[in-house]
């Protein structure tokens, strides 16, 4: 479910007034995770490693206020939900984008994400949840390393945004860089901050 909420009634109000006419309010931190126990899980339970991390993505998101507030347009939505998009290969060749609800089961989460993205590969027809739940947008850009990528500032889409490449192995550790991108309107650095802080500790805590 989805409402337009008052600036004047969230914490928000005094960084919409500052940033949602800037000509640039996306802020983008970047972020080199730990993501060993993700190969760990990954293996031990022959699930797939971009599953795990949109889980874990969801997870350190749902706990942090902030993200269930969106600036859509000149409006604050309110949402009562979280979505991880991620982005698959269909059947073309081509992509397609297959937004999966958050759920804190995790092999609810595993079996929508096997479903869904199946299901988008093989129609061509992106699934889109963007009415119903606040949806961070995910990249995974697997065919390379990346020490870092910044999203664009589109003016339409305002949603949180995670960009990652392919994962580095260092002596006994493997690490992932990651970037991030958020609307100013929506969170603050220090938000963004506990929330890469909380993704961190939820790859170290799957089991």
């Amino acid at each position: 479910m989805v409402k337009v909420i008052s600036p004047q009634d969230t914490t928000r109000n005094r960084a919409y007034e500052l940033w949602m006419k800037a000509p640039n309010p996306m802020v983008t931190f970047l972020k080199t995770l730990d993501v060993s126990n993700l190969i760990k899980v990954s293996k031990k339970k022959k699930m797939k490693f971009n599953m795990l991390l949109d889980y874990c993505i969801g997870k350190a998101a749902v706990s942090i206020n902030e993200f269930y507030i969106l600036p859509v347009g000149d409006q604050l939505l309110q949402y009562d939900t979280i979505a991880v998009n991620t982005i698959v290969k269909n059947k073309t060749g081509e992509v397609s984008s297959c937004d999966l609800l958050y759920t804190e089961n995790l092999e609810m989460f595993n079996q929508s994400y096997l479903k869904y993205t199946a299901q988008v590969a093989e129609t061509c027809q992106d699934r889109d949840l963007s009415s119903d739940s606040m949806v961070i947008g995910t990249s995974a850009i697997i065919d390379t390393e990346i020490d870092g990528a910044v999203g664009m500032n589109s003016g339409i889409f305002n949603n949180p945004f995670i960009i990652w490449g392919r994962y580095k192995k260092k002596l006994f550790k493997t690490y992932l860089t990651i970037s991030f991108q958020f609307h100013h309107t929506q969170m603050d650095g220090a938000h963004a901050g506990r929330f890469l802080a909380n993704l961190q500790q939820e790859i170290h805590r799957l089991k």
